[in-house]
């Protein structure tokens, strides 16, 4: 059956949108799938500092501060800093102190004259550290083993001065989990994949690490002090390079987070996430900018050409010979990001993803107030 020349444009735009895509799996994200996971070192080259910022986290650092505690590396120490908590977090670390040596403690009270947000909080944090190496995590997380510091200590390479790890979310019940989860992984695979790839854009606060000169040196969160997020990921953006940039994936070197319970919280911070984004370096900003854009676009074109008799079996046939591809790449990486449960309803998430970014980044235009806690 021959094609009308609308038909030809919409079927030809399809598999345009299919072939940009197929770049991104192919030629990006495929490294991660094949990039050779280091073994932890058995021993600690150097002494480092775990930086934690609380703000009403009791239950959370009752539960998880003792294993960042009780690491296996001989030579860090632990600092937390109490960001105007009311909740006990204050008498509880002054309890772990007692019990810790390695516990070093940073109180922000309320009503100092400071700006307020979590990167004033992180960069108290930073200047209380002893030691020049800076492991960042969060209070609602937890090593995935006791050799964690070990896998995120500094590099023998001197030139290396920024560690990008990996932090999956605890499964739970219902979609919203698989949900967060799906979008975390497609996240660090963009990231973790970009890095290989030799293009450092961000790194996620729950596990990362860089040093602390290079942190003062490049004036610490000074350019976007006045976004409420970015703490991580626009000083990474800012300051990473194909030079001094690492990845550490080993299942030993990652920590476990707790995801968030409600759609509404999800919500607020992926808009927290959005806003930060709108800093990122020009090539970055295009490149993750392109992802989404024809990610719609391919979606878009493939529902209009099944409202026409002629194009419905071509338009199917691109979408199967896409699902294949992905079906192929993203699970093997699936499984190595400790996601592997997904594996099973992979083409179902990435659809609701793709839906809940769009309606995402539609209501971040809309609301522009966001705080950290």
């Amino acid at each position: 059956m021959e094609l009308t020349l609308i038909e030809s444009c919409l079927l030809g735009s399809l598999i345009f949108c299919f072939l940009i895509q197929l770049y991104f799996s192919l030629f990006v994200h495929l490294k991660l799938a094949f990039f050779p996971v280091e073994p932890i070192p058995e021993t600690a080259a150097k002494p480092l500092s775990v930086v934690i910022c609380a703000r009403n986290e009791v239950d959370n650092l009752r539960n998880y501060l003792p294993s960042v505690l009780e690491q296996n590396h001989p030579d860090f120490e632990v600092v937390v800093v109490n960001d105007r908590s009311w909740d006990g977090t204050r008498q509880l670390l002054e309890e772990f102190a007692k019990q810790y040596k390695r516990l070093k403690i940073v109180t922000i009270s309320e009503g100092e004259k400071f700006i307020a947000g979590k990167k004033f909080a992180v960069t108290m944090g930073i200047k209380a550290a002893s030691n020049d190496w800076l492991v960042f995590t969060d209070a609602d997380c937890v090593p995935a083993s006791a050799n964690w510091l070990l896998g995120m200590q500094q590099s023998e390479d001197p030139k290396v001065e920024i560690v990008l790890g990996y932090s999956p979310y605890l499964k739970k019940r219902g979609i919203l989990n698989a949900l967060i989860r799906f979008e975390t992984f497609f996240t660090a695979v963009n990231y973790l994949s970009y890095a290989i790839k030799g293009m450092p854009y961000m790194g996620v606060g729950r596990n990362m690490a860089y040093r602390k000169t290079l942190f003062f040196k490049n004036k610490g969160f000074a350019a976007h002090m006045h976004i409420p997020s970015g703490d991580d990921d626009l000083f990474v953006n800012a300051n990473a390079h194909s030079r001094n940039t690492e990845i550490r994936i080993n299942k030993e070197s990652q920590v476990w987070s707790e995801p968030n319970t409600s759609f509404g919280a999800y919500l607020r911070q992926k808009k927290r996430h959005f806003g930060a984004g709108k800093l990122y370096k020009g090539k970055h900003k295009f490149i993750l900018s392109c992802q989404i854009i024809f990610q719609f676009l391919f979606y878009a074109f493939f529902a209009a050409l099944l409202c026409f008799k002629a194009t419905l079996y071509p338009a199917l046939g691109v979408l199967l010979v896409s699902i294949v591809i992905r079906c192929f790449i993203y699970p093997r990486i699936l499984k190595r990001l400790n996601y592997s449960d997904l594996r099973w309803c992979f083409p179902i998430l990435d659809i609701l993803l793709f839906i809940f970014l769009v309606f995402n980044g539609i209501l971040s235009i809309f609301v522009k107030k966001v705080k950290w806690k």
